[in-house]
């Protein structure tokens, strides 16, 4: 799991903060990796949508973000119903984690 971000993002730490207790909550073994993001080019190879930036198993945590390719140093908002938000919300996060459950489980079924 990964929260990818630029430095001074006034959003990381809420993020991180987040992302560690809905590892606690979920009782997962999933390890945070905190990724900084420092030039354009770092940018465009991480396909970085701005910051923050949580992904789990690669894959970001906001669905309609998958098909995005505005890639780029700067502040990032998640939708939330019909309000956005500089921190992923909860839900977005636990879904997240549960479907990358789910695939592992079905990957060592095959």
């Amino acid at each position: 799991m990964e929260v990818l971000y630029i430095d001074g993002c006034p959003n990381r730490q809420r993020t991180v903060e987040r992302v560690k207790a809905l590892l606690k909550e979920l009782h997962s073994f999933a390890e945070l990796i905190e990724v900084p993001v420092t030039d354009l080019g770092s940018a465009l190879e991480y396909g970085f949508l701005g910051s923050p930036t949580v992904r789990v198993n690669g894959i970001d945590v906001e669905p309609s973000a998958h098909t995005s390719t505005q890639f780029g140093l700067a502040c990032r908002t998640y939708q939330d119903g019909g309000t956005r938000n500089g921190v992923p919300s909860s839900q977005l996060i636990r879904q997240a984690l549960q479907q990358a459950q789910v695939t592992e489980m079905e990957s060592q079924c095959r």
